[in-house]
């Protein structure tokens, strides 16, 4: 089964239950179906999907929204175990963190949102960050194309795809990628994603 880590911060009076409490009670206001941080392993990926597959089916979902966020969640869970950037430990221990932060919540247009966070070193920010301001410049057929060229091209990434994921995301839900970059310090910022998949008629 998966691994759930959570950080509570205690309360004043020291009452962890009524902190776990209000992190469970958030959850269900924003309607979250699964949420997960730690290191993503190709176990994860395959644990997650089957998840989200039976509570989409438990929820009697529509079988062209279904085949959509499972298809874009591979994107998003692939993305996150390809390109995450490992950062010096913040529990103290010795060695490298590579973890990061997924979940996936029901939202109001009866579609699902998923949101991803990673770290990533600066270095590589800027390179990054013009591919997806390209992908979001580009309209359905532009973006088809896009697919294309990268798709045939040798020059790919160090880690990989060329933006493929990214891309591809775009192209299955029709809507610009909704990102942000979280500077940390000089060396690494912290990247986030958050994309809606609907039922579009």
């Amino acid at each position: 089964m998966t691994n759930y880590k959570t950080n509570l911060i205690p309360s004043e009076n020291g009452n962890s239950a009524m902190n776990i409490y209000d992190l469970y009670h958030r959850m269900e206001l924003n309607k979250v179906v699964l949420s997960f941080k730690g290191d993503v392993t190709s176990e994860l990926m395959t644990s997650i999907l089957q998840i989200i597959e039976q509570r989409m089916e438990s929820m009697n979902e529509a079988p062209k929204l279904k085949k959509k966020v499972y298809n874009v969640l591979v994107e998003c869970l692939q993305n996150l175990y390809h390109h995450i950037d490992e950062v010096p430990s913040q529990s103290g221990t010795k060695g490298a963190d590579h973890s990061a932060i997924f979940m996936i919540s029901l939202n109001k247009n009866n579609g699902y949102s998923i949101t991803t966070g990673n770290y990533i070193q600066t270095a590589r920010k800027g390179s990054f960050e013009n591919k997806l301001k390209r992908i979001n410049s580009l309209e359905s057929a532009e973006l088809k194309e896009l697919y294309k060229e990268v798709l045939n091209s040798d020059a790919r990434s160090e880690k990989g795809g060329g933006g493929l994921g990214m891309i591809d995301i775009a192209r299955k839900t029709g809507k610009k990628l909704n990102y942000a970059f979280a500077p940390l310090n000089d060396e690494y910022s912290f990247f986030s994603l958050n994309i809606n998949v609907e039922d579009t008629k």
